[in-house]
């Protein structure tokens, strides 16, 4: 079984598979069942702080509200990272897409470089 664009929060839930995009919304959903405010976040996750296994890619994480403040959460890593760049907030990635367009694409080059900068 592989990861799809048309997975439900449900669905992830009940067949233990996905993409970042899919654990996201399952743990938004989740928080939001128990009245935490809870949203959508896209952008870039580098590999800064991580042993690099594959290139990093545009990834999904959410952001829940506590104590007065929004604070991370990767549901697909499950552990802190450093060298997140949000592209976008949102309630869920229909609202907050990377892209929305008709037609072939194609894609000749693309790079990020993400650097640790000192406090």
């Amino acid at each position: 079984m592989q990861a799809r664009a048309t997975r439900t929060a449900f669905e992830a839930w009940q067949e233990r598979i996905g993409v970042c995009r899919d654990f996201a919304h399952l743990a938004v959903t989740l928080c939001r069942c128990l009245n935490i405010p809870a949203r959508y976040v896209n952008g870039h996750l580098g590999d800064i702080g991580v042993p690099v296994v594959d290139p990093m890619d545009f990834s999904a994480w959410m952001e829940v509200w506590l104590d007065g403040a929004w604070h991370t959460f990767d549901p697909r890593n499950n552990k802190p990272r450093i060298g997140r760049i949000v592209v976008a907030r949102g309630r869920d990635a229909t609202d907050v897409p990377l892209i929305n367009s008709f037609g072939p694409h194609v894609l000749k080059s693309f790079r990020v470089w993400t650097y640790e900068v000192a406090q």
